[in-house]
């Protein structure tokens, strides 16, 4: 008889496809005559469901992240509707603007009004490349803040020093503000 190994919306790491997933549904396959099931499948959103032999546990499952597998977010390119481009040519991507897109599907994520881009188009592209790097960045974090928390006594002062600040940020982006700071943050805006 097979027993579920995993379980929903937990992250894993799908060894035949070399990349995290979280799983979308655990499918047990019944066979007449048995009480439980005699295999289980996981459906991870890859095009097939996996059997726990193929999957890892990530190790993480038990800790609140702001980046549950977060995905690989990009910078694509977007033609602009309102200026050619000889009136862009200053751009470093004249007749485009970037779009930083955070879903599987290419959309949601980030877009840059067309006037603010052509205000500094430089600093907008940077922008973009800053927040397509933030998931990954955010995994840097936790693990700099997950080894400086399990080896205290062993790294130097300014790695220490280092870990807490990451811990300190991670904070910062996992805990939701409270009514009274979301008021500040919007007055100060």
């Amino acid at each position: 008889m097979a027993k579920a190994v995993f379980h929903r919306n937990q992250r894993v790491w799908v060894e035949t496809v070399g990349t995290f997933a979280v799983i979308d549904k655990v499918t047990p396959v019944w066979a007449k005559g048995f009480d439980e099931p005699v295999r289980i499948t996981y459906d991870v959103g890859l095009g097939r469901e996996f059997v726990a032999h193929e999957l890892r546990a990530d190790g993480r499952d038990d800790e609140p992240t702001a980046d549950a597998d977060q995905g690989d977010w990009r910078v694509l390119r977007a033609r602009n509707k309102w200026q050619n481009e000889e009136h862009c040519a200053h751009h470093p991507f004249p007749g485009t603007f970037p779009i930083v897109v955070t879903d599987q599907q290419d959309w949601g994520g980030w877009r840059v009004p067309g006037a603010e881009y052509d205000r500094d188009p430089e600093r907008m592209e940077h922008q973009a490349r800053m927040i397509a790097a933030a998931p990954k960045l955010v995994r840097l974090a936790r693990d700099l803040a997950d080894f400086g928390s399990e080896n205290p006594d062993e790294v130097p002062a300014e790695v220490l020093k280092l870990a807490r600040q990451a811990a300190a940020v991670l904070r910062r982006i996992t805990e939701q503000p409270t009514a009274a700071l979301a008021a500040n943050d919007v007055a100060a805006a």
